[in-house]
């Protein structure tokens, strides 16, 4: 044995061989959590307690290193302490410290009184009190020392009491007299040592001595705490007043009480509606079989035990508790070993427990059989365990706790708990810091609680730091969760940690769960489907569904909705730190490339189905990494890629962090037509922000014109026109010196819609000339289309609604010779809208309704909301202002989902039009007037004319002269937008004068 603490501090073989203070404290505490990593602030309030110097860390760090220096001069080797970024630990191998010693001993002993065999636990026992030098850690005056020091104490009293009822079964009550007297002196308050005495003294006819020593104690309890002695106690002595004990040979013990439960928490909160919720389904459903599952640290023996004590007067004969140990550092309980603890339990003298596991599953079934009892089965860790358990009588009910679903059982009604909601994380957080506290700090409180995961264990570790640090704010521990850092390291009180029960839980899944829990770790979203974790794992999809669902049972992953899944965010975190910690950089490399490669190919297939001619833009994609991946399962689609909208962006971003330069440009490029037509413009650009970077590193001139050319989408899209057209320009350069007829034509497209919108109608038109004389018969007929569509629009706002017609009918053609769905909705809602402004009536309805009923199914919001205003200036041309308004707020709507700020200042202006053929010129003034702002703002020329020319028409009847000036200012801005209203306008005006 090289470590000694139960008593004073040894080192080898002589005491006190570590001899400055502090670093005795250092050691003592290392070796009282040995194994565990101790923080360094644990350090420090263990040798300073509340007035810790500026220099505290600095001086531990000095104290272990002289430690290192003293333990190797005594022969323990320097690494036995080990250094983390946290604190420091010690490892010890077995039998080198006396409480791990002790401890063994103690379970052999117990699980030797299980099976009956008692003599073989006296030996246990008393081999277990040896290692008893003293009190534990004498001369260590340290408050957290103390403390701990106490609770080993407290152990080794509970293992005399246990081998002394052992010996007195044995019957050996004369030889316990002295030593128990002894005890009893040192522990007067202890009711199970005075009992064991008076048990003692009359076994050899001491009858009188044995009620002086009740006397003396029922006198004790009463000056010390003001209470009678317990029911136990005084049960044993009206025996010993009636002679009902026996004076030689083994005692005959007192019935064992039917209450076995461990006390509940006095903080329990958060739970009460899923306690109530299972009352009512117990009572009404007269349920048998309760199963309580979920992740670790969610609470579920906290549950249980408050459930079988609400529920004990229903079950008054009995309330019965074992841990199984199914997730814990010790082996699980055997099924035959927690039948003799629970017949024990139950009263059953360990000489009728059978030594066959059958034969005690029968009594134990028919000393229930006509008993209202609760059982708690604690931590289960299968259902093999537990179903040999399982009464049959009807008036008994069976609780059962695990960390995974017990799908094997044949009867049961399961309930998964999840997380507290925000409101109960704060409640139990308010009622371990004091609600004073909680209440001063309210936002900080959140955080943490949000911190935590809404986490029951979490927060309690959370809260007892805060607890025992009464000079901290909460703000304080709120910084440390959030601030970047492993939140795992702050979750730590004592020598419990969420880091801890997470690995528990871990360590009983397969090791090929295991390496996919890791895989897992390198995921950069906040939801996972069945394809991406086989990607990461390297496996066929059935195999990875396999292993998916044993981590969805083990409560280590949830599953969200079929076939996707998601981690806890502390779960997650304490995967990502094994990821770090257990596989190679060559292996986390090769697994995140072939995330992305898959990735890239589900995402190119479903921007396919979204807009054909977009997505064949040219684009060499690296070869498929696990081909039976990308053709498995539901073809990707619009809601494919909805499902978790952020996780193309995330994807994006872990190629950059991971050197992939390769999937940073394709991966944008692959998602710019779900991005432009959902209006997803901040992704769009900061995607192709990120793909420009890499595409720059790579020296790949093409992939740079590219992103270029689609961040100018974005770019216009956001009215930020001056970017837009430098980053087609640069595009242009490129395309141009690399001879890319195809990319350049479609560059050209896009400067001619910038121009466009900026009222440079002519401009426009030149550079789509441009971009279809650079194209040749071979090409592909989707840049066709996408020229003839821009086309049509730029006419359309030109007011040339034949010519616009004529296009938009070529545009059709195109689009259905292509095949893409997209375009045809495209042109047949440019042939709507000239033949609805060239009054053509019902068939130009008929086409807009068409059009925007693909466009819905599409999911294209900005199409959606283009369309939504056209039906709207029908409606409001056909007399029906009311339709119109409808209409243009559901554009407006659609604007706004899609980022459009150009759309939203046209949905409005269109929306203001029609409150004033309602009759309400008030709102409608005011509504041209802050589109009028925000257009200035965007430099939206056209958008300023329509408003100048409403304020206008809403001033017309009251203030002439201010209608004039507005009126003017429009028409200036028409004549240089060569604007079709510009005619309007001159004729309003001619009327005025």
């Amino acid at each position: 044995m090289r470590f000694g603490i139960l008593g004073p501090l040894r080192v080898g073989d002589g005491e006190a061989t570590v001899t400055a203070g502090r670093d005795r404290t250092v050691l003592a505490m290392l070796l009282l959590r040995v194994g565990q990593v101790v923080p360094v602030e644990d350090l420090v309030d263990a040798i300073w307690e509340d007035e810790p110097p500026a220099t505290a860390r600095a001086q531990v760090q000095t104290c272990v290193s002289r430690l290192r220096r003293r333990l190797t001069q005594l022969g323990v080797p320097s690494e036995a302490i080990v250094t983390d970024p946290v604190g420091y630990g010690v490892r010890t191998a077995p039998g080198e410290l006396d409480a791990d010693l002790f401890t063994s001993a103690v379970e052999a002993a117990r699980a030797a009184v299980g099976v009956g065999r008692l003599a073989e636990a006296r030996r246990h026992f008393r081999a277990a009190l040896r290692h008893w030098r003293g009190p534990a850690l004498a001369g260590i005056p340290s408050r957290s020392i103390r403390r701990r020091a106490q609770a080993l104490d407290e152990q080794r009293l509970a293992a005399l009491e246990e081998c002394v009822d052992v010996e007195l079964r044995l019957g050996q009550a004369a030889g316990l007299i002295d030593e128990l007297t002894e005890a009893v002196d040192r522990h007067p308050l202890r009711e199970r040592l005075r009992g064991h005495l008076m048990l003692a003294l009359s076994a050899v006819g001491r009858q009188a001595d044995a009620l002086a020593v009740y006397r003396d104690g029922r006198r004790l309890y009463a000056e010390e705490l003001g209470i009678e002695p317990g029911a136990a106690l005084q049960e044993l002595h009206q025996r010993v007043l009636a002679g009902d004990l026996a004076l030689t040979g083994p005692e005959r013990r007192p019935a064992v009480p039917v209450r076995a439960l461990p006390r509940a928490i006095q903080d329990f909160t958060g739970r009460q509606d899923t306690l109530a919720r299972l009352i009512k389904e117990i009572d009404e459903d007269r349920t048998r079989v309760q199963l309580i599952d979920g992740m670790a640290g969610s609470g579920k023996t906290t549950l249980a035990i408050h459930l079988a004590t609400a529920l004990a007067d229903r079950y008054p004969d009995a309330q019965l508790f074992v841990d199984l140990h199914g997730h814990s550092e010790r082996e699980p309980v055997a099924p035959a070993a927690a039948l003799a603890a629970l017949l024990r339990q139950l009263g059953v003298p360990g000489e009728r427990v059978p030594a066959d596991a059958d034969e005690r599953a029968a009594l134990w079934r028919s000393e229930l059989a006509d008993r209202r009892a609760v059982v708690v089965l604690d931590n289960a860790a299968s259902a093999a365990q537990v179903a040999p358990l399982l009464p049959s009588g009807r008036g008994t009910l069976t609780l059962i706790t695990s960390r995974r679903r017990l799908t094997g059982l044949d009867e049961g009604r399961p309930s998964s708990l999840a997380v507290l909601d925000p409101e109960e994380g704060i409640d139990l957080l308010a009622l371990i810091v004091g609600r004073e506290r909680v209440a001063a700090e309210p936002e900080a409180a959140a955080e943490v609680v949000r911190g935590c995961g809404y986490l029951p264990l979490a927060i309690r570790l959370a809260a007892a730091r805060l607890a025992h640090r009464p000079r901290w704010r909460i703000a304080d521990l709120a910084a440390r969760l959030t601030d970047g850092r492993d939140a795992l390291t702050e979750l730590v009180a004592g020598d419990r940690s969420v880091g801890q029960a997470f690995a528990l839980s871990y360590a009983q899944v397969t090791p090929a769960a295991q390496r996919m829990f890791r895989m897992l770790g390198l995921h950069p979203g906040t939801t996972i489907d069945a394809r991406a974790a086989a990607a990461l794992a390297d496996l066929p999809l059935a195999d990875a569904e396999h292993l998916l669902d044993e981590l969805v049972d083990a409560h280590l992953l949830d599953e969200t909705d079929p076939g996707r899944f998601r981690f806890h965010d502390l779960v997650r975190d304490y995967a990502r730190r094994l990821t770090a910690e257990v596989t190679s950089n060559a292996e986390r490399s090769a697994a995140v490339e072939r995330l992305l490669n898959v990735h890239l190919h589900l995402v190119v297939a479903a921007g396919r189905r979204i807009n054909r001619s977009a997505s064949r833009a040219p684009l060499s994609l690296p070869p498929v990494a696990r081909p039976d991946l990308t053709e498995a399962g539901t073809p990707p689609d619009v809601e494919w890629l909805d499902a978790d909208r952020l996780l193309l962006i995330a994807m994006i971003r872990l190629a950059e962090a991971t050197g992939w330069e390769i999937y940073c440009w394709q991966l944008a490029h692959a998602g710019w037509s779900y991005w432009y037509a959902h209006g997803h413009l901040d992704d769009l650009i900061e995607a192709h922000s990120i793909g420009l970077r890499a595409a720059e590193r790579l020296g790949d001139d093409a992939a740079v014109a590219a992103m270029h050319n689609y961040l100018a989408s974005g770019y216009h899209r956001r009215a930020r026109y001056g970017e837009a057209i430098a980053s087609m320009e640069i595009a242009l350069r490129l395309r141009s010196r690399l001879g890319d007829r195809v990319g350049q034509a479609a560059t050209h497209r896009n400067v001619a819609i910038v121009h466009a919108l900026r009222g440079n109608v002519a401009t426009a038109l030149r550079h789509l000339r441009d971009a279809m004389d650079l194209l040749r018969p071979e090409d592909d007929d989707g840049a066709v289309v996408s020229i003839l569509g821009n086309q049509a629009a730029i006419l359309l706002g030109a007011g040339r609604l034949a010519e616009a017609l004529a296009v938009s009918r070529k545009q059709l053609l195109s689009a259905r010779s292509a095949g893409s769905l997209y375009d045809a909705a495209m042109a047949m809602g440019h042939v709507g809208a000239a033949r609805a402004r060239m009054g053509h009536g019902e068939p130009a309805l008929r086409r807009l309704r068409a059009a925007l009923a693909i466009k819905r199914r599409l999911g294209n919001r900005y199409g959606v909301g283009e369309l939504l205003n056209e039906l709207g200036v029908f409606e409001r041309a056909g007399g029906d202002p009311e339709a119109a308004m409808a209409l243009h707020r559901e554009a407006l709507v659609a604007m706004s989902d899609a980022g459009d700020r150009l759309g939203q200042c046209a949905s409005r202006n269109l929306l203001a039009r029609a409150l004033r053929d309602a009759g309400d010129a008030g709102a409608a003034l005011d509504l041209h007037r802050r589109v009028l702002a925000d257009a200035v703002r965007l430099d939206a020329r056209a958008e300023q004319a329509r408003a100048l020319d409403g304020i206008a028409r809403c001033l017309r009847g009251t203030d002439p002269a201010a209608a004039r000036a507005h009126w003017a200012r429009a028409l200036a801005l028409y004549r240089k937008i060569e604007a079709p209203e510009r005619y309007e306008v001159e004729r309003l005006l001619a009327e005025l004068d």
